[in-house]
């Protein structure tokens, strides 16, 4: 009989706290979003169950010498499975539309604004006492305005891993939900003659273009940025790779195999950090509520100047593509897109937003770059 009570003791039935149920439960609310929403489902599934097994009382799986922290201090306490990402993404972007149209370049700029704005509200609000927020952890939330999750957990690995399980979850969250938050916002920003602006088809752009542009890109903005040259780097070493047309197999390696298999371990590796006494704190609160406002912003600031390029260029660019400069790739394009077809039918305008979407994506490479060197 003793050894039965004693075996009853040991179960995770009595174990279980009640702050361990609610992450569990918040586990499978991600899965919920993943699978019947398709919510971001490629990390929020392996994110959700990463989270559920780090809060099974009894055992230590995320910390320790448990599996899921080992794949943490591998991938993430290093930065390799964000840099991995980076380079599968890269290997899928096209930089075609961005070059025949250089002027969305500013766009992608815009919308950054996002992130270094809220980085002095962060700051601002920890001053005023609301928070609690270092100079480091104020970074790592801002750079969720960027709407780049590898970035935002690339940036929070390395100044704030406390905080990583609720700005991933945040970052996956709102780029998720990109199709529900940015349009009221470009609606209201927007008139509907300027929803309705038709632009001129693209140029064509020459093979040697997309070589050079990946080398020259990462030159200019590593000299002035050093610390933006390992995700800028591995993503434009994932682009020359597939411009370059002379490594065909390594290409698809890294777009399909590498970043799938790096998927899987990084959405474990950050569920890893959703344990009960790291996410349900004070603190999470604010960082979904910051983050939220970071993306909003960005969204605002993009169609914004949207508005000014459209007064101030020969010719007529719709500020609806403003809204793709958060690096949300290509669902910002898209929702642009859609928004563009409802003010007008014959108006397709996914090509033109797919410019500033990936200037988005240099974009929040670069500003986590300065994020990290204003920040360590």
């Amino acid at each position: 009989m003793d050894r039965v009570v004693e075996l009853w003791l040991t179960t995770g039935l009595v174990q279980i706290t009640f702050a361990q149920f609610t992450m569990i439960g918040v586990g499978l609310l991600l899965l919920y979003l993943a699978i019947s929403k398709g919510f971001e489902p490629l990390l929020l599934l392996p994110i959700g169950f990463g989270g559920i097994l780090a809060n099974i009382p009894g055992v230590d799986i995320a910390v320790g010498d448990g599996v899921l922290h080992q794949f943490y201090v591998m991938g993430i306490e290093t930065g390799v499975f964000p840099l991995l990402i980076f380079m599968g993404v890269g290997a899928m972007t096209d930089f075609g539309p961005l070059l025949a149209n250089p002027k969305t370049l500013l766009l992608g700029a815009a919308a950054q604004f996002g992130i270094f704005s809220t980085l002095m509200g962060a700051l601002l609000l920890s001053d005023l006492g609301v928070f609690d927020f270092t100079v480091q952890q104020a970074a790592a939330i801002g750079i969720i305005g960027g709407a780049d999750g590898p970035t935002a957990i690339y940036v929070a690995g390395q100044l704030a891993p406390e905080l990583l399980g609720a700005i991933a979850v945040a970052a996956y969250s709102y780029m998720a939900l990109v199709p529900l938050i940015q349009p009221p916002i470009m609606r209201a920003l927007t008139t509907k003659a300027e929803r309705s602006i038709a632009m001129t088809q693209l140029r064509e752009v020459t093979q040697l273009e997309k070589i050079l542009f990946p080398l020259v890109l990462l030159i200019l903005v590593a000299l002035v940025v050093p610390s933006a040259a390992p995700l800028l780097g591995m993503f434009c070493f994932g682009n020359l790779m597939r411009e370059s047309g002379v490594v065909g197999r390594l290409s698809d390696t890294a777009q399909n195999a590498l970043i799938n298999i790096v998927t899987i371990l990084l959405g474990l590796s950050v569920g890893s950090k959703l344990g009960a006494d790291q996410f349900l704190v004070a603190s999470t609160l604010g960082i979904l509520a910051l983050g939220m406002v970071a993306f909003a912003i960005g969204t605002a600031t993009g169609v914004l100047m949207g508005k000014l390029l459209n007064l101030t260029s020969t010719q007529k660019i719709n500020p609806l593509i403003g809204a793709a400069g958060v690096s949300a790739v290509p669902m910002a394009a898209r929702v642009a897109n859609k928004l563009g077809l409802e003010a007008n039918p014959s108006n397709f305008l996914l090509m033109h937003a797919m410019g500033p979407n990936v200037a988005g994506v240099i974009g929040s490479a670069v500003a986590a770059g300065i994020l990290i060197q204003f920040a360590q």
